[in-house]
């Protein structure tokens, strides 16, 4: 079970209190403590939140079950993500007072996608103004009508001290937080009509998962509980019905109920069936060969790579040999671990449905099967939101840039939305996340784990430069000295390209005014001088140059004096040829709620963004628009202030434009005053 929703739901105090209840731990532990099994990390401790996704196991009711607790935070969705993946059913934590916020709705979608079931516990009931009713009508109209209460509580906000059945009709109270405190009572004469209508309202929808059940149902029938079970399990595990069940995990209300929930409402492996893998249909049966999906990375200083992973059919046994089925690699199974958060013990083997980990693999990674005998089989990673918040990295010390970028590597094998890459054209080493608050986890583990110092600074924007005319130009280098001298003389037009991309040369030289040998050497000449445009140093683009002429000395001519005519010449022809600075435009996606976006595009107008066009998606509005990247280096903060945290965005590049006439001198300006400090 994933365990997932929107940031402060309340997912790892519900985790903690499942394990509590369950005999695995001896105390509740906090998070304002730091002291949850989960959230083990220094720095999930410090911001009091979780940032990594945390495996965990207990038994309830002759039953294993595997918890992964996720991060709510969009900064790192890909944990929530990959653990959706690997489960038979996902619990949607929602907080009482919030209802259903932007993460909870995302992950919904998600979840939808895989088929999983899915199962809604509402937190935090003992909170000022917390509302079950309310919440279970946000539920209804984010996720359909089909989200149907199978509790309700005994008493408000700080009163709140139980929950009412509807299955059993039976009430349930928790005059503790002690472990077996849950004792059954009558339920409550003013709460029995309230009862009633959702137990009707309960039955309506479970009936609906049968013909048989339902024609009963019209007929006045009394549904028998078993039968009521059955439908609702059945209803449950195709994704149709969805039960919401409430208490408060801090105080240990409610969590035995579900746990029972997860027994009689969730599917198994064995009863979700197969899984389709590339077109070979996964069982889960101990006597077929083993196919064990890596969902996950750790990357750990000490022990080096410990892989996590979901057997989907077959046995995983400790030192044993298996394929990675992407590589074609054979890897040698150690020891196999069974997780409870940052601890681990020693086991001999995991079946069908079963999460462990394992250390010391050579060359396997997140998104890899692996599998026993001749079993060839792939499991895509699901897809991930692209990075959008771009800083450029420097290393603290000199000599300190291996150490930084191999500790990188490893982090990225842990988190596939890190992205590290060399501009090309700034030369500068940019590092790129989901969010500042993703780049700077990511800059704090580099340094809590691997000793690794980095700054961070705004990302140069790859400003080009090209031309609007025609020009002529008259290349002649000359240099005499005592002995052999240098000569090379060419004569070159240039023009601009259509669309201000790429570069032609154009070899027009006849009767031999150039010999062949030197001009691939005027070529690169021209080629070096395009680096650095004249304008503001940038690199020039969308050019085509025409060699028409020129001369050459049968003892002074060289390569290298061919190659500084070219440079000269075409130094010379740019001035002539009304050189401009390109700006990159991107194009830029954003999911924002339905009354934020006046506000969203009122801000890109003023970005000199251009609109071009807008698309429902369910509660939220999809915004396209065209905006220079020099307006988006620092948008997600401000995207967050306008839509109250619910926004997102990615951008790509969609082409250079001219950068505006009364923008171009401090877009000059400041490039020259960057090369001036260079200097």
């Amino acid at each position: 079970m994933a365990l997932v929703g929107h940031r402060g739901s309340g997912k790892t105090a519900l985790n903690e209190a499942l394990l509590f209840e369950a005999g695995v731990i001896n105390r509740l532990g906090s998070v304002a403590d730091g002291t949850t099994v989960s959230d083990s990390a220094p720095d999930e401790k410090a911001r009091q939140m979780s940032i990594s996704s945390s495996l965990s196991s207990l038994r309830w009711d002759e039953r294993k079950i595997n918890l992964i607790d996720t991060p709510g935070d969009p900064s790192f969705v890909a944990e929530a993500v990959a653990a959706l993946r690997v489960c038979e059913g996902a619990v949607f934590v929602v907080n009482a007072v919030m209802g259903v916020e932007i993460g909870a709705r995302r992950l919904w979608e998600r979840a939808s996608e895989l088929g999983l079931a899915r199962l809604v516990f509402v937190n935090m009931l003992d909170r000022e103004r917390a509302d079950f009713f309310r919440t279970l009508d946000s539920l209804k109209e984010a996720f359909g009508p089909h989200a149907v209460a199978t509790e309700i509580p005994i008493g408000t906000e700080h009163e709140v001290r139980g929950v009412i059945d509807l299955v059993d009709m039976k009430a349930f109270e928790y005059p503790s937080p002690a472990r077996g405190s849950c004792r059954e009572v009558p339920i409550p004469d003013e709460l029995r009509p309230q009862a009633e209508e959702y137990r009707e309202k309960l039955l309506d929808e479970v009936a609906e998962n049968s013909d048989e059940l339902m024609e009963r149902y019209l007929e006045g029938d009394e549904i028998s509980h078993e039968e009521c079970v059955q439908a609702l399990k059945a209803g449950v595990t195709e994704g149709r019905l969805f039960p919401v069940t409430c208490g408060v995990a801090t105080r240990n209300i409610g969590t035995n109920r579900l746990l029972e929930a997860f027994v009689e409402d969730l599917p198994s492996p064995a009863r979700k069936g197969a899984v389709e893998a590339g077109g070979v249909a996964l069982e889960p049966r101990e006597d077929a060969e083993l196919a064990a999906y890596v969902f996950k990375t750790r990357a750990d200083p000490y022990t080096g790579r410990i892989n996590l992973f979901r057997v989907y059919q077959g046995v995983m046994r400790a030192d044993s040999q298996v394929t990675n089925t992407r590589s074609g690699a054979k890897e040698r199974v150690g020891q196999l671990l069974e997780l409870q958060g940052k601890d681990s013990a020693h086991v001999t083997e995991l079946g069908p449905g079963d999460i462990g980990g394992v250390a010391k693999l050579k060359d396997t990674h997140t998104g890899d099967v692996l599998a026993g005998g001749d079993l060839r089989v792939t499991l895509p990673l699901p897809p991930l939101p692209a990075p959008v918040m771009a800083f450029a990295l420097e290393p603290r010390s000199k000599g300190d840039e291996e150490k930084v970028f191999a500790a990188l590597r490893r982090l990225q094998e842990e988190d596939p939305t890190i992205d590290v890459h060399r501009d090309p054209q700034t030369g500068e080493q940019i590092l790129a996340g989901l969010s500042q608050m993703h780049v700077e986890v990511i800059v704090e583990r580099l340094k809590e784990r691997f000793g690794a110092e980095v700054s961070l600074k705004p990302p140069r924007v790859p400003y080009r430069e090209t031309i609007k005319a025609r020009a002529r130009a008259h290349g002649r280098y000359k240099k005499q000295t005592g002995g052999r001298g240098q000569f090379g003389d060419c004569h070159i037009e240039i023009e601009p390209l259509p669309g201000g991309q790429g570069f032609e040369f154009v070899d027009e030289i006849k009767g031999g005014a150039i010999p062949s040998g030197f001009i691939p050497a005027v070529e690169k000449g021209i080629r070096e001088a395009m680096r650095e445009g004249i304008v503001a140093g940038y690199p020039v683009h969308g050019v085509r140059v025409r060699l028409y002429d020129g001369s050459y000395h049968s003892v002074d001519s060289s390569e290298m004096a061919f190659k500084v005519a070219g440079s000269l010449a075409f130094k010379q022809a740019s001035e002539q040829a009304s050189p401009v600075v390109l700006e990159p435009i991107m194009t830029v996606t954003l999911t924002v709620p339905d009354d934020s976006v006046g506000d969203v595009i009122g801000d890109l107008n003023a970005r000199r963004g251009r609109p071009l066009g807008m698309e429902p998606k369910g509660s939220m509005t999809e915004v396209k628009a065209e905006v220079p990247m020099a307006e988006m280096l620092a948008y997600a903060p401000d995207l967050r202030a306008i839509t109250g945290g619910q926004g997102d965005y990615t951008m790509e590049l969609a082409r250079y434009e001219e950068v505006p006439h009364h923008l171009a001198p401090k877009v000059i300006q400041a490039a020259r005053d960057e090369d001036a400090v260079k200097a």
